[in-house]
């Protein structure tokens, strides 16, 4: 049942993916969202675009995002910035609460670059991350770090009459405490597509994405370990209003780690709901 799930959820994305290879579309569905940890992407995993493109020269990203499990949540106030159309710098915070269970456990600080090639028929981008875990847990034994590089392309096309973006990631996560897997390689896939856009505009979005890796080795409420983890949700882009068009706004409602579900209740992994909000101004 376990490797069903697996080989059922990257179908489904495979499959969403290559309806948007065999219909390229030059309209942008994207809408330069925020991961968890602050980079440009869909939940865990982040796309091949930088936050701010053409022509904005410097783009600021602010957002937040709460994770719920088990009675307990943890709190990530996140930014980016974009400099040039080239590169995006980001940082997160992700602010765990206590859990009896695991004392390990503490205050993790996410950090992240990444450069998007100029190449104009996708876009692509070279990252990395760096993750201070636990940095302020009381035994300095709790305290590691971890790093992560990847590749990340991002390609539009149609689901159907839709219009869509499938992304996928590939990398490599490095991480200095024993026990950890060295061999591991990392995957994800993701889309965004736009709902009923005839109707709704480019209001709604469906955001789902899937990976071997999350937004970091601690992740809270979206833990990938033992089979992988889904996450999916509802992108709101406010920035369809007109007071808001010179900006970007946008609201989150997911549910995390989809396929596991949270049977201890000790808010340390399993299905999980989240909410976050973003805003984005070009500053020059």
């Amino acid at each position: 049942m376990k490797n069903f799930r697996i080989i059922f959820a990257a179908i489904l994305i495979a499959g969403l993916g290559l309806s948007g290879l065999a219909a390229q579309s030059s309209e942008n569905s994207s809408l330069r969202g925020m991961s968890f940890n602050g980079a440009t992407g869909l939940f865990s995993i982040p796309t091949g675009q930088i936050g701010f493109g053409s022509p904005t020269d410097v783009g600021l990203d602010l957002g937040y995002h709460a994770i719920i499990n088990g009675g307990k949540a943890t709190s990530i106030p996140m930014a980016n910035v974009s400099l040039f159309k080239l590169v995006e710098l980001s940082a997160a915070i992700d602010l765990q609460p206590d859990n009896t269970f695991c004392q390990d456990k503490g205050t993790d600080f996410l950090s992240g670059i990444k450069v998007q090639l100029p190449i104009t028929s996708t876009n692509l981008a070279l990252g990395g991350n760096f993750q201070s875990l636990n940095f302020n847990n009381d035994h300095s034994a709790n305290r590691y770090s971890a790093g992560q590089i990847y590749l990340a392309v991002t390609y539009p096309g149609n689901f159907f009459s839709w219009p869509a973006e499938t992304t996928m990631v590939v990398g490599k996560t490095f991480c200095n405490r024993d026990g950890y897997p060295s061999w591991d390689f990392d995957y994800g896939m993701g889309f965004d597509l736009v709902i009923l856009p005839q109707y709704l505009n480019k209001f709604v979005h469906w955001v789902t994405d899937f990976g071997n890796f999350s937004y970091s080795v601690e992740a809270f409420g979206a833990d990938p370990y033992y089979r992988g983890v889904l996450n999916t949700g509802l992108r709101i882009d406010l920035s369809q209003i007109p007071v808001l068009s010179k900006f970007k706004a946008q609201v989150d409602v997911l549910v995390t780690d989809v396929f596991d579900d949270n049977s201890t209740g000790y808010g340390v992994g399993g299905r999980s709901f989240s909410i976050g909000a973003m805003f984005g101004l070009p500053i020059m």
